[in-house]
């Protein structure tokens, strides 16, 4: 398996802590001498992972990007879920996944996995065309989240939406014209919840596949959330919903 890059202190420190010996060499800078990187390195003399100090040019070359905070890992690949199938399979008590049609930006798709993973989604389906994969940018901005929540990229959007109802997975999209509000359904069963790519919004064939459409309130002056804040707001719900009913039942 070719190796992959992990930057920043989060993303790396999940990897660590997950699966330390996965991690084939950790580059750090060796002009950083503060207390965070002290402890971070010696977590990682810890886990017996091989250290390499490296100038920050290096470290922005392997990383691709000046924001590495002075930590560049190679790291083999995790093996995750093979299918969406498999994922769904495991998953004990209603499903909850994340579906994004068009986000293109690796922040906007490290951020949605950063909100998946804290709301308890078990997985984030995207297009394989028109959409962005996981890179070190995702993984850096996803804080560890790329490592948890498995990634899906499907050949046939709507077509995957028509195996998640087969299910009895009910497929929720978000449109800024759609009549009802977020908060006016049951998101406490097996459910799928789709966000398009800002401005474009869902393509008219997701759009179509989805049981129903709803907003999300807005109450000043802009007219739309960004697609991960979006996320965030519309998972969290459900998850609330969840807990209650999961509370109630106790």
């Amino acid at each position: 398996m070719t190796a992959r890059i992990l930057f920043g202190f989060h993303a790396v420190g999940v990897r660590l802590k997950m699966a330390p010996r996965s991690v084939l060499e950790l580059h750090v800078d060796p002009a950083r001498r503060d207390a965070r990187m002290q402890h971070f390195v010696a977590r990682a003399v810890e886990a017996g992972v091989r250290l390499v100090e490296s100038s920050d040019d290096r470290l922005a070359q392997l990383a691709g990007s000046h924001r590495h905070q002075g930590v560049v890992a190679r790291v083999e690949p995790l093996a995750l879920a093979k299918s969406l199938d498999d994922t769904l399979d495991r998953v004990e008590g209603p499903p909850l996944v994340l579906v994004l049609d068009g986000v293109t930006d690796p922040h906007n798709l490290g951020a949605c996995l950063r909100v998946a993973d804290g709301a308890g989604a078990h997985a984030v389906v995207a297009p394989k065309d028109h959409a962005v994969g996981l890179n070190a940018t995702v993984a850096k901005v996803a804080s560890g989240a790329a490592e948890t929540v498995p990634y899906f990229m499907v050949t046939n959007l709507a077509r995957t939406l028509g195996e998640l109802k087969e299910r009895d997975i009910r497929i929720i999209g978000t449109a800024e014209d759609a009549p009802r509000s977020i908060y006016a359904l049951d998101l406490s069963g097996p459910l799928a919840l789709v966000f398009g790519a800002e401005g474009k919004g869902m393509r008219q064939l997701t759009a179509k596949t989805c049981d129903e459409l709803v907003h999300l309130p807005m109450h000043g002056a802009v007219e739309s959330l960004n697609v991960s804040v979006a996320s965030g707001v519309c998972l969290y719900e459900a998850a609330r919903q969840r807990h209650k009913v999961s509370a109630a039942g106790n």
